[in-house]
Order: C-alpha cells, then sequence, then structure tokens
C-alpha cells in the first residue's frame, strides 16, 4: 500500500462526489419534464417519439400498469436478442462468418442483457458479430439501464407524492432517460475512448504479420460505443472475452479511470435526484453516505489484501504484492479499486482477473454483490436496493421507540415493511440454492476447475453474480453448458424482477399515502445517527443471510494459504 495509491483512491471518491450535484440536478429536470439545455434539440425527437409510438406523455400509470408495461417491454427486448443470435449466420455486418449461437447460449444471453446483468458464457471477438454486438447488446444496453433509472425515479415518486394513485409514466420515463441522459454522454464518452485509442470500425478484422512471421488476426469493430454504455449504465458485457483487461476496451491508464468514473457517476446522482424529489437534499446527501462508508471499507480491505500478498506468496520470495491475472499497466491499486466499483454497482465489466485475486481480496466482491449491489448500485436498482434497507432500518427504529416509522414523511406500516423483505430476501434463495445445487449435481461439478474452497467460490461468485445482475466472473468455472445456461437465466430473472415487483408496490402504496409533518417524536434521518443505523441493518440482515454461505469459500482459504496450503 502507498500514498499514491490513497490518493487515487481519494481522487476518485472526490470527482464522484463533485459529480452527484450537478448531475442529480440535471436529472431532476429531466424526469420532471422540465425545461433543460438540451430540450431545444430534443424536445422535437422526443415528441416525435410520443407521436409514433402512441404514447400521451401526459397521461401517467398506476404503479401496476407501470410494472406490467415494464415487463412487456423486456419481453420484446428478449425476443430481439434471442432472434438476432439465432439468426446471426445470415445477417450481415458478419466479416468473421460466424455460425449461430446455440439455444441455450442464446437464451442465457438474452435473459443476462435484458437484465442489466451481461453474465457472457462466451467470447465476444469469437462468437458474435458486429450486427449482433450492435443490434442485440449495445441496443439493450441502453434500454436495460433506462428501465432501472426509470424504476427509481417512479419508487422516489412514491416517496414524494401524497393522496395519488400514479407513479408516472413508464414509456415517457425511458424515453427521457435515453434521449437526455444516456444518450448525450455516451455520444462524447465514445469519442473520448476512440481518442484513447478504442476501435470504431465496422470493416474486417486485421491480418497482421507477428516478429517471428507468424499470420495473427487481431478482431476490432465499433467497440468504443459499446464500451460507454456499457460502463456508463453499469451493463459489463465486454465487447472481447477479456473485457476491461483487454487493451482495445480500456487501453490506457486514463481511460480506465474515466471508466470507473462512469461506472459510479449516475448511480451516485440518483441520491441527489432522491433529495431534490422528496424536498430535502440532505436526505440524498445521507444515503450517499451509507454507500460511501460501506464502499471505502470494502476499497480498503481489497487494497490491503493485494498489496500485501499472503504468506505462501512471501515465502516464494514473491514481493510487492499480488499481481497474479493483474495488468501490468493498471497495478495493484487502479485493479483492486476496479473490482470493487464495478462489483458494488453491479457493473461486471472486469479489468483483472477476480479468480486471481488472494481469498480476502475476493470476498469484498462477493459481499458487495451478495447485500443486493446497493452501494452505489447499477443505474436505478442500487438506489431501491438501498431504499429496502432504510426501509427496514426506519422500521427497526420504529421498534425501539415504540411508534409507527416514518420517512420523508411517509408512515413505514407492515405492507412496506413486508414487500421489502421478499424483494431481499429472494437474492439469497436464488444464489444459495442454486450453489447447494452447482456442487452436488455431476455435470455441473464437472464444470469447476478447481476443488476445495476456491472451487465452492467459483461457483457461489458464479451465481451471486447472476443473482445480483452483475455479471462479472470469477473464472475458473466452464459456464458455457447447458445446466449453466439455464441455471444462471433463472438466477437473472429473478433476481431482476423478483426485486422490482415488490420495490414497484412500495411505490404505489407509499403515493397513495397522505404526507405526515415530522414532530417531536420523528426519528431524523439525515444525520449521523440514520446512516450508522442503516449500515448496521445491512450488515446485520447480511449476517444473519449471506455471510455463512460466504465464510465456507474465502475465508477458509485464506486461513489455509496463510498455513501454507494451496487449492
Amino acid at each position: 500500500m502507498t500514498m499514491i495509491g490513497w490518493l487515487q483512491i481519494i481522487l476518485f471518491c472526490a470527482i464522484i462526489v463533485a459529480l452527484t450535484k450537478p448531475l442529480g440536478w440535471y436529472m431532476t429536470r429531466v424526469f420532471n419534464g422540465e425545461r433543460t439545455f438540451l430540450s431545444p434539440v430534443l424536445r422535437p425527437i422526443e415528441v416525435g417519439i410520443y407521436w409514433i409510438s402512441g404514447v400521451d406523455e401526459k397521461r401517467e400509470q398506476h404503479w401496476l400498469t407501470y410494472t406490467v408495461a415494464m415487463l412487456l417491454f423486456h419481453v420484446g427486448g428478449f425476443l430481439i436478442i434471442y432472434g438476432v443470435m439465432r439468426l446471426q449466420a445470415m445477417l450481415p455486418f458478419n466479416p468473421a462468418d460466424q455460425s449461430a449461437v446455440a439455444p441455450d447460449l442464446s437464451f442465457n444471453t438474452a435473459i443476462s442483457f435484458i437484465t442489466n446483468t451481461n453474465w457472457q458464457n462466451y467470447g465476444g471477438e469469437s462468437t458474435l458479430s458486429y450486427l449482433v454486438q450492435m443490434l442485440g447488446l449495445t441496443h439493450q444496453n441502453f434500454l436495460s439501464a433506462a428501465t432501472g433509472i426509470a424504476l427509481a425515479v417512479a419508487l422516489i415518486r412514491g416517496f414524494s407524492r401524497a393522496s395519488m394513485r400514479t407513479v408516472g409514466n413508464f414509456w415517457v420515463d425511458v424515453t427521457r432517460c435515453t434521449l437526455y441522459v444516456l444518450l448525450p454522454i455516451c455520444i462524447v464518452y465514445t469519442l473520448f475512448l476512440v481518442w484513447q485509442g478504442i476501435p470504431q470500425t465496422l470493416g474486417n478484422y486485421v491480418e497482421a504479420t507477428t516478429l517471428e512471421g507468424a499470420k495473427q488476426t487481431i478482431a476490432v469493430g465499433p467497440v468504443a460505443s459499446q464500451v460507454a454504455i456499457k460502463m456508463l449504465g453499469t451493463n459489463g458485457g465486454g465487447f472481447f472475452n477479456a473485457n476491461a483487461a483487454h487493451p482495445f476496451e480500456n487501453p490506457t491508464a486514463l481511460s480506465n479511470f474515466v471508466q470507473m468514473i462512469s461506472i459510479f457517476t449516475l448511480g451516485a446522482a440518483l441520491t441527489n435526484v432522491f433529495g431534490r424529489m422528496v424536498g430535502n437534499q440532505r436526505q440524498g446527501w445521507a444515503i450517499m453516505a451509507v454507500m460511501g462508508v460501506l464502499f471505502v471499507a470494502g476499497v480498503a480491505v481489497t487494497y490491503w489484501a493485494e498489496a500485501n500478498g499472503t504468506s505462501t506468496m512471501h515465502a516464494l520470495g514473491l514481493a510487492g504484492g499480488n499481481m497474479e491475472g493483474k495488468e501490468v499497466r493498471f497495478g495493484i491499486v487502479a485493479s483492486s479499486l476496479f473490482a470493487v466499483i464495478t462489483t458494488a454497482a453491479s457493473c461486471g465489466a472486469v479489468n483483472a482477473m477476480h479468480d486471481s485475486f488472494t481469498a480476502l481480496g475476493g470476498m469484498i466482491p462477493l459481499i458487495n454483490m451478495q447485500l443486493g449491489e446497493i452501494i452505489i448500485g447499477g443505474v436505478g436498482a442500487g438506489l431501491y436496493g438501498m431504499l429496502l434497507f432504510v426501509i427496514l432500518a426506519i422500521f427497526v427504529a420504529g421498534l425501539m421507540v415504540g411508534r409507527t416509522p416514518e420517512y420523508v414523511g411517509k408512515k413505514i406500516e407492515a405492507r412496506e415493511v413486508k414487500m421489502a423483505m421478499l424483494a431481499i430476501l429472494v437474492l439469497p434463495l436464488m444464489y444459495l440454492g442454486w450453489t447447494a445445487v452447482g456442487v452436488v449435481y455431476p455435470a455441473a461439478v464437472a464444470s469447476m476447475a478447481n476443488a476445495g474452497p476456491h472451487g465452492f467460490t467459483e461457483v457461489l461468485y458464479a451465481f451471486t453474480s447472476a443473482t445480483g445482475n452483475n455479471g462479472s466472473a470469477f473464472a475458473g468455472l466452464t459456464g458455457n453448458t447447458l445446466f449453466y445456461n439455464l441455471t444462471l437465466a433463472s438466477a437473472m430473472f429473478v433476481g431482476r424482477f423478483f426485486m422490482i415487483v415488490p420495490a414497484m408496490a412500495i411505490a404505489g402504496s407509499l403515493a397513495g399515502k397522505k404526507s405526515v409533518p415530522p414532530s417531536a417524536g420523528t426519528f431524523p434521518t439525515t444525520g449521523g445517527l440514520f446512516v450508522g443505523l442503516v449500515v448496521g441493518v445491512i450488515l446485520i440482515i447480511g449476517g444473519l443471510t449471506f455471510f455463512p454461505a460466504l465464510a465456507l469459500g474465502p475465508i477458509v482459504e485464506h486461513l489455509a494459504m496463510n498455513a501454507g496450503q494451496v487449492f
């Protein structure tokens, strides 16, 4: 651990905090339908989209109608991705003559991208054509990200409105998010990435001659545009198999730093959107503080573990920390920071191989995902996931003082608490249940590259990543099998939509309630006591539901490695 390393971490945190307020202000105006500096250019396009699609932007929806519209929207996205993958061989923009993708892999990938997970049981450059990467994957990267943000805004409206039956219009929210937020940023972002050296072309793969005289085919394509939304929308699906460790996806230290910032930017800004919409920005900063405490703790543990290595490495004379599986151009600190960011934000992009991290270093990404990716989280998903824990924390506070809990003027009653618990508990049901099957079912066990705690962690990580809609992999596990394609798809589907529906039910319930003015007995929700309570509730629930399984993998492996045993 070095001073320069800590300065990189501090600089990253400072930039995120600095961007939160201005971007939150802009996004609030967008979702309130107010004029922005882009309105003169984009407003006619927005109106045209509503006219073509038959949407009345002034007509709002009940939470159930909003949710059904969202689900139908994703059915269409699934059919598009599945169709273009199965028909790939007959479609244009296929310079490498890629064949049709297998049915089970197409199914897994389609579920993966509509749920904002972007789990990839394939190598992008060796499996998919340019058209599939653009029309199927990049296209859905925008829409799944916009959906997450729209759902978060709908839940915020539940807290900010009083005695209303509507939470907005799904079609309007998705259109405005895509048109005013995602597309403008990605256009500028893509140009920056091209400047850094990322390809953006529809030309053929490049044939090169190596120094030894051998022929080498170098894959290229429309990479920069996919990388931009992959990071900004916390999607994480790589154009290439090596993801952000590939020099054509992440060529420089500057591109790496900007990509890390872009992963957190929108998720952090949504906390400010929450504060503005409920009429008290300090509420948003309090939520941001909870996320910040958990994030900094995770970074500190991971950086320490990777910078110090293990006693086994020291005995072999390997000093200077654990560089296995890391790019030299990024080093330990940027790799550790990236790993925590990508799993805190449900992005899933990787610039180092998490399978090669130390046991404790690899444990933090697991914890981030098993908490439900609420530390900034996926765009939108992180905020509504965090608000579920806030509801539980407020409920606990109410129990301690013996009165009905309140949050931002809304009574938190049994219905909201039950829905919050339902959304949270469905996550361990998926990844613990499927992990139990994966470590005993012979076909699944055959996919494990390692035995012992490390092999167990590979399986646990895979189902945790899928359920948390993260998409990063611990490597060492052969995922492109019928068993894993189907079970991981089910985990991704449940982890996304079985959490969304209860959250939207809470939004509808809260929107219909009257606002209650604060009284002498109201628990303050903008100070350090509230931040500490929410952090404590998150860790207690995690300790009761998630961490027992976690201890069987990385912690056991850490103890064994420091005792001189290698798995």
